[in-house]
């Protein structure tokens, strides 16, 4: 069973930057995509920035050039960079992780608890 552990979330005021770090564990797993999505208030959740294991990084058109993302192998761990926040940036960010299982010979998709980043004007 895949765990992901998320943190960093937090209140900042419109400018200002946050990092969040999202670490996976457990099982006998190779991990392929990692990434963050993100759902505000009223919204559907959204695709924030994704990195496949070895390609490029691919980003929602409203965080280009704010946000970073990036991922450490060796601890399977990814990260979200955000700087120049804006109060439209306001929502619960999720850890998305792609992995095979090797135990159960399958692929799946795993998802972190939530973290709130709240931006105020």
């Amino acid at each position: 069973q895949v765990q992901l552990v998320e943190s960093g979330g937090g209140s900042v005021q419109a400018g200002g930057s946050l990092r969040l770090s999202c670490a996976a564990s457990g099982g006998f797993i190779y991990i392929n995509t990692m990434g963050w999505f993100r759902q505000g208030p009223g919204q559907q959740r959204e695709l924030v920035a994704t990195i496949p294991s070895g390609g490029s990084t691919n980003y929602a058109d409203s965080v280009k050039g704010r946000f970073t993302i990036s991922r450490d192998y060796a601890k399977n761990t990814v990260y979200l960079q955000m700087d120049s926040l804006k109060p439209e940036d306001t929502a619960v960010y999720y850890c998305n992780v792609g992995a095979f299982d090797y135990s159960k010979r399958t692929s799946a998709d795993y998802w972190g608890q939530g973290t709130q980043v709240t931006v105020s004007s």
